[in-house]
């Protein structure tokens, strides 16, 4: 498995997010992410840590093809692999119809079909073809205008395209187009609800299921109590169940029912909408929030890595706790230990 960890550009401290990025890169983690909702661009803190780093890979988790024309994703993704040399993913995904619709004004909908344009494009501009394209919610050049059949004038890259993707048609597409696969919502005991659908959709378009990275995770956390550790990580979980989209659509809470959670969701969606947060968040099960982390002592959190590995996760997304950058950087240094020890009992076997 590959390691990965987010930039640390959420709160707006460069200066941190330097020294951060900085033992990230010592410590030899493979890459590292940053995402966006309705805060900072994902592309911009990229582009900054990007120009103080020499080795590790940086990438979107995820931008949102939503407020943005396949156009631009083409030529921020074609600057971003100029400027890196190499080292940048575009990931991509969907976001919500709350983000999308309420922030940037767009309709939500169609998201998959668009979702599924965007990367056709992406392949085209970023090959240095000449970009023709008629689909339901692109057509380029516009019918009946002034526009011209244009190629990029960048040099031409393949630039990965991971996709974040959650529901059984979107899963299949991923695995039809992309590089690698963000997961979200995810338990590694039940990774077949995710993974046989990449699956199905590799092999319908002929590719192999083994060339695409899929990266998923959770948060690092380490203590001999390990109750201590789950009970302040369920209102996270009970937020996402109730807050992350609609009382009708809430992507999240489909894949907590798809993996067999379907009874606590609706409770935790009742209380939600009731505002009675607490008692949402203390219906969450504790193995629910044991399944989505790696918490505990160090033999505990080996057994999650080694879960993650054999649920077919190949780039394991992790999250160290911590109040201060160097208690979080402790325990990343602590687990990147565990990490390798685990990679070398796969190495021998």
């Amino acid at each position: 498995m590959k390691l990965a960890v987010g930039l640390g550009t959420g709160g707006g401290d460069w200066q941190a997010a330097e020294t951060w990025i900085a033992e990230v890169e010592r410590l030899g983690v493979d890459s590292a992410w940053g995402g966006e909702t309705w805060g900072f661009d994902a592309f911009t803190p990229v582009a900054y840590l990007a120009s103080r780093t020499q080795r590790i890979t940086l990438g979107t988790s995820i931008a949102q093809v939503g407020s943005r024309s396949p156009a631009l994703l083409a030529m921020t993704a074609l600057a971003m692999a100029s400027m890196t040399d190499g080292r940048f993913i575009l990931g991509l995904g969907a976001s919500g119809p709350q983000v999308i619709e309420g922030w940037h004004g767009v309709p939500f909908n169609p998201a998959y079909t668009r979702l599924r344009e965007t990367v056709e494009i992406l392949r085209l501009a970023m090959s240095g073809e000449r970009v023709a394209y008629e689909g339901k919610v692109y057509r380029l050049p516009l019918p009946d205008g002034e526009g011209r059949v244009l190629r990029t004038s960048a040099p031409p890259q393949r630039v990965p395209i991971y996709l974040a993707t959650l529901g059984p048609r979107s899963l299949r597409m991923t695995g039809e187009l992309a590089d690698g696969w963000i997961a979200s919502s995810f338990m590694a005991e039940h990774s077949a609800v995710f993974l046989d659908e990449i699956r199905a959709g590799a092999e319908a378009a002929g590719r192999s299921f083994d060339e695409i990275e899929r990266q998923a995770g959770g948060v690092v956390e380490f203590g001999d109590d390990l109750d201590a550790l789950i009970q302040p990580r369920k209102p996270g979980f009970a937020f996402e169940m109730g807050a992350m989209g609609s009382p009708e659509h809430n992507f999240y809470r489909d894949a907590y029912v798809r993996q067999g959670y379907g009874d606590v969701t609706q409770e935790v969606l009742r209380l939600w909408l009731d505002r009675r947060r607490d008692e949402a968040a203390a219906l969450i099960p504790d193995d629910l929030v044991i399944k989505s982390n790696l918490l505990g002592t160090d033999d505990m959190v080996k057994a999650r890595i080694r879960a993650y590995r054999d649920g077919g996760i190949t780039s394991l997304h992790v999250s160290p706790a911590g109040k201060t950058m160097a208690e979080r950087l402790d325990t990343l240094g602590r687990f990147v230990d565990l990490f390798r020890a685990v990679n070398a009992e796969t190495s021998k076997a």
